[in-house]
């Protein structure tokens, strides 16, 4: 079944209210791409907010090489998007 909604903010109403798979297909494809590009343009920025985040949890985390890191996580972000895109496609082409 083909929602007839693309906007994610709005109620779904192809299952009478109750959200179908297709939405939660459409959406995790979505926030897939969003994800992706984000890690892909900023991986320094991604790598502190990492770090950050272990920081209340009394966990100190560096990476030995910062340049592999941020290559690393360039093309980890990369792979997400193209996989995203690529999920986006087989949902929207079925």
């Amino acid at each position: 079944m083909n929602c007839p909604i693309l906007n994610l903010f709005a109620k779904c109403s192809c299952c009478a209210g109750t959200i179908c798979s297709f939405c939660v297909q459409l959406t995790i494809g979505v926030i897939a791409i969003v994800f992706g590009a984000l890690v892909a343009w900023k991986p320094k920025k991604t790598i502190e907010i990492q770090i950050a985040l272990y920081r209340p949890f009394n966990w100190k985390i560096e990476p030995i090489s910062m340049e592999k890191e941020i290559r690393n996580t360039r093309v980890m972000g990369l792979v997400v998007l193209v996989l995203g895109v690529i999920s986006l496609a087989c949902i929207l082409l079925k």
